[in-house]
């Protein structure tokens, strides 16, 4: 037995070939970095008024997502921060929607109490999921008038330095795109 055993570690060494290339392991930076160029999926969900809300909605639109939802603490956290950007960039013809899998009218509840100035569109669990553009929640995707994505991050925050760097440059792809018409 130990001389089958032998025989069998010492073939599977001689034909086990290293592999030449580094790891690259999934990690939530490595997802979103993945995400940058690729087309934004098409999707479709409902407006907190419960009419219908499609990708087409957002065509030649500079387009600013944040996958929510209510009992999520940091995707309520970084609302404020939301509202900013809005502030800021919501005159200049920049789209800022909410994906969430709460349904439409708990959606709506939630926004007049907590004055999220995003345009929110709901969607079941399952289609959020079948889009695989956000890797947990909140996340927040950065799309250009060409449809694709120009820059995905996990939380916006300007004042929590664990996410300050990754949301300065959030907002630098959202001034670029701005400024080149993406």
């Amino acid at each position: 037995m130990k001389i089958y055993l032998f025989f069998l570690l010492t073939a599977c060494c001689l034909f086990t070939k290293a592999q030449d290339a580094p790891v690259k392991w999934a990690t939530q930076e490595t997802f979103f970095a993945d995400l940058a160029g690729k087309a934004l999926p098409d999707f479709k969900g409902l407006t907190v008024n419960k009419k219908p809300f499609t990708k087409a909605e957002l065509k030649n639109q500079v387009v600013v997502i944040n996958f929510w939802f209510e009992k999520c603490p940091p995707c309520i956290a970084e609302m404020p921060e939301l509202n900013k950007l809005v502030a800021r960039y919501g005159k200049n013809n920049i789209r800022f929607i909410g994906i969430t899998h709460d349904k439409p009218q708990q959606a709506k509840r939630f926004q007049q109490h907590h004055a999220y100035q995003y345009q929110i569109i709901s969607m079941s669990v399952d289609n959020i999921r079948k889009l695989n553009i956000n890797h947990g929640f909140p996340s927040n995707i950065l799309v250009g008038k060409d449809g694709k994505i120009i820059y995905a991050t996990a939380n916006i925050s300007f004042s929590d330095p664990a996410f300050k760097a990754k949301s300065i440059i959030f907002e630098q792809q959202l001034q670029a795109a701005l400024k080149d018409g993406q």
